[in-house]
């Protein structure tokens, strides 16, 4: 799947993934490749993820929004 993070300053990230954990407003949620479509508001906390080679990177982010939609991940943070 396709993962982009941005803030109002930069591209924080894009590139693939095999998974993405965010940090939902409620509780943390994973995102896998062909996930049902959502879009969900972003507590403050980590964005954890896995790219092709199944390394995990790990950004802090003070909140945002998600959208998921056609297996692309788009966060947008504070």
């Amino acid at each position: 799947m396709t993962l982009k993070i941005i803030s109002a300053k930069e591209i924080v990230f894009e590139g693939q993934a095999r998974s993405v954990t965010l940090p939902g407003s409620v509780g943390a949620f994973t995102v896998l490749d062909r996930h049902a479509s959502l879009i969900s508001t972003l507590a403050a906390g980590n964005i954890v993820y896995k790219d092709e080679q199944d390394r995990e990177h790990t950004i802090e982010v003070p909140g945002g929004i998600a959208d998921i939609d056609n297996n692309i991940v788009s966060v947008c943070i504070y």
